[in-house]
């Protein structure tokens, strides 16, 4: 069993798609449907457990944010575990080079720091926002997002959609419904705003699930930096025709602190502990 549909040679994919990428709006980005082999992915998805249940998971709950986050490999099946695995080496770092366009070296996370097993339940959502920038233990440059939905047989009705929206946060540029083997992929800076903003309606049986994936550089174009906020964490933004559409979340002191700290000391504290 394959990884990728028959007709997927990674390279010739990326470079018949590299100007659709670069050129999209409201920040380059691109959707595949049918990307990988449909008798693999459905392994996969037979082994996503439900987060809610599992260990090692984080659970958000706030006004901005109500959804379910694995953390590292600690859920991952066999199959999910090859995919995933596959999805860092050299062949899909290559074929994202040269889709991009991103001059500098890419380079995965083989810890999957935010990234792994994502769900989120019917009322669930994620606010409209520009994503963390710098690799919690590397100090890497977050530069890409993959994304690989998982839901099938997924109606129009049920949201969850994925929105890019633009810099003035007042429309969507595009909407992607998470339908079963749909790959989204878009570049990461302070101002690529996108998020699932509105309530998940699915039946209560059901749940939004999908894969994730982020891939690094050492280093990055000065234009793709808020200059006042140099580093930072996920920064929620407001829709504009909806008022209070994202609130301030108090954090924790010492979370807070963890932005200022170096990533070297940081994983030495945590070595300390």
């Amino acid at each position: 069993m394959g990884f990728l549909n028959a007709r997927t040679d990674l390279l010739q994919w990326a470079k018949a798609n590299k100007a659709a990428y670069q050129r999209a709006l409201p920040f380059p980005n691109i959707v595949f449907t049918d990307f990988f082999d449909e008798e693999m992915l459905s392994h996969v998805l037979r082994e996503f457990p439900d987060l809610a249940k599992a260990k090692e998971v984080q659970h958000y709950d706030n006004h901005n944010e109500k959804k379910y986050q694995a953390k590292g490999e600690a859920v991952f099946g066999d199959t999910m575990r090859q995919l995933m695995h596959y999805l860092n080496s050299q062949p899909m770092l290559e074929f994202l080079q040269e889709l991009t366009g991103i001059k500098e070296v890419l380079l995965p996370d083989p810890y999957f720091v935010g990234g792994g097993c994502h769900e989120i339940k019917p009322g669930g959502l994620l606010k409209v926002h520009a994503d963390f920038n710098k690799h919690e233990l590397t100090g890497l440059d977050r530069r890409i997002n993959l994304l690989i939905y998982l839901n099938k047989d997924w109606e129009e009705s049920f949201g969850g959609h994925f929105e890019l929206w633009n810099q003035e946060m007042t429309q969507a540029e595009k909407r992607v419904l998470p339908v079963f083997n749909t790959v989204a992929i878009f570049s990461t800076t302070s101002f690529a705003y996108h998020g699932h903003p509105n309530p998940l309606t699915c039946p209560p049986h059901r749940s939004r699930k999908s894969l994730a994936l982020y891939y690094y550089t050492n280093g990055r174009p000065a234009e793709e930096v808020n200059p006042d906020i140099k580093a930072h964490s996920t920064i929620f933004v407001g829709r504009k025709d909806i008022a209070d559409d994202v609130k301030k979340i108090k954090r924790p002191f010492k979370t807070i602190l963890l932005d200022y700290i170096p990533p070297i000391v940081v994983k030495l504290m945590k070595k300390t502990r």
